[in-house]
């Protein structure tokens, strides 16, 4: 019954073709624009003046600050990429495994970040970060608590659904049994299962933090996005120019994604193959088992039948 629902229910190829060509013209036709502009030349047509101008040693200060905020926000990223690996991978995992009756009270505190205004959050993050700023230190880096708990509802869910679909509690109870501590299970036996899952993770991380304006801009922080205003201000060639090379990086990145994700499908799909003929000739050697069976009835029966006829000859 629910298998042929879910073939009635499922999308038509044209359909499925329809709504992929959709998507596809949503995503590539601001990148040409973006590509287009960046390529109108001075003096009229077009040409790489604008690109070559930011390798040019003549620009080197009006660009210094959009690179240094690109470098600021890879460094956040960074630490929040250690932050969602370190800290709340192993908080899943526990609250999965030792703890499950706080896993609505965890589920419900990742929403908090959606639900909450970024202005509201900034003016919490105010009092903190002027305290860090005091006795710390005022550079960038420090944003990766905020940018942590920004993550945090993304983060969360692509680990979760993941994990969801695995049976960590017996992979666990038996790496246990077999000697190994709780680093070995959480290293070696549940992140290789919920590895799709930490890969969205990492993406939906590096993707929220490179595109992240509003707390880096409130908290007077230099970040990319930041810089790409301020250089749009004056040199907005420059600055569609590095959007643009920042889009294709995370489109990259999404499909590097998908075709790691994709690999033990594949690898599945050829052992699904390779086992076919198997089954194949053992389902055909199952008849000619049975066929042979009743042979020995068979055998038996025309014994029977044949000693009444030696009884008179040996008389």
């Amino acid at each position: 019954m629910s298998a042929r629902l879910s073939v009635e229910t499922a999308p038509r190829p044209w359909l499925r073709r329809l709504i992929l060509t959709v998507v596809a013209v949503l995503l590539v036709v601001p990148l040409l624009a973006m590509l287009e502009f960046s390529l109108r030349q001075t003096g009229g047509g077009y040409g790489l003046e604008h690109w070559a101008g930011l390798f040019d040693a003549e620009n080197e200060r009006k660009y210094r600050a959009m690179f240094r905020g690109l470098t600021n926000s890879l460094v956040l990223a960074l630490l929040v990429l250690a932050l969602v690996l370190v800290v709340l991978f192993p908080t899943i995992v526990l609250v999965h495994l030792r703890f499950p009756r706080l896993q609505r009270v965890l589920d419900l505190l990742t929403i908090l970040p959606i639900a909450i205004p970024a202005i509201v959050m900034v003016v919490g993050f105010a009092p903190i970060y002027r305290w860090i700023g005091q006795n710390l230190s005022t550079e960038t880096w420090t944003l990766f608590l905020a940018y942590g708990i920004l993550v945090l509802p993304f983060t969360y869910r692509a680990i979760v659904t993941d994990l969801a679909g695995v049976d960590a509690r017996t992979l666990s109870e038996a790496a246990r049994s077999l000697g190994s501590n709780w680093l070995t299970v959480l290293v070696r036996v549940i992140a290789p299962n919920v590895r799709r899952g930490l890969l969205n993770a990492s993406l939906l991380t590096i993707a929220i933090v490179l595109g992240e304006y509003t707390v880096s801009a409130l908290l007077s922080r230099r970040t990319f996005q930041v810089a790409l205003l301020q250089l749009n201000q004056s040199d907005p060639f420059g600055a569609v120019i590095m959007s643009f090379l920042s889009l294709v990086v995370i489109f990259a990145l999404l499909v590097l994604v998908g075709w790691l994700t994709a690999r033990p499908r594949r690898g599945e799909r050829r052992a699904a193959r390779a086992a076919s003929p198997v089954a194949a000739s053992a389902a055909a050697a199952t008849p000619l088992a049975g066929a042979a069976a009743p042979s020995a009835p068979a055998a038996a029966t025309q014994t029977t039948t044949a000693s009444p006829k030696e009884g008179p000859d040996a008389r």
